[in-house]
């Protein structure tokens, strides 16, 4: 049995939609985890932006809180979190998702990231048989 579904390939925000509320809250005050909030809000923002908001569960970077992947076939790919389930901090990741989308390799120049997004990267994730060089 495979835990694996299909999903478009092209520009995503995959979302944990089981992360925790905060830093110190597994749900909020209603009972809601913040994944689940944040994807809401990245969907509501992401009408025509070219960019899908995936979820799944659990992205195992659970020391944080409300963590998203960004991917795109040949690109680098992103883990960032520590966000507010807020549409503010939704509206940031999409801005950045935007760009990352049409960018060629991944790579956003830091005068364009949006400052919702600035100390929240984690990781960077190389794509499919290529590596990141300096």
């Amino acid at each position: 049995m495979s835990i694996l579904v299909p999903a478009d390939d092209g520009p995503a925000v995959v979302v944990c939609d089981t992360c925790r509320f905060s830093a110190d809250e597994r749900e909020s005050p209603r009972g809601e985890r913040g994944g689940a909030l944040l994807a809401a809000a990245l969907r509501e923002a992401a009408a025509s932006s070219g960019v899908a908001v995936q979820t799944m569960p659990c992205l195992f970077n659970c020391a944080q809180h409300c963590s998203v992947h960004l991917r795109a076939p040949g690109k680098v790919g992103y883990v960032l979190g520590r966000f507010e389930p807020t549409a503010e901090a939704a509206r940031a990741i999409l801005d950045y998702a935007v760009a990352y989308a049409a960018s060629e390799e991944g790579v956003v120049p830091y005068r364009q990231w949006p400052e919702g997004v600035k100390g929240h990267f984690i990781v960077r994730v190389p794509p499919a048989g290529r590596l990141v060089a300096d």
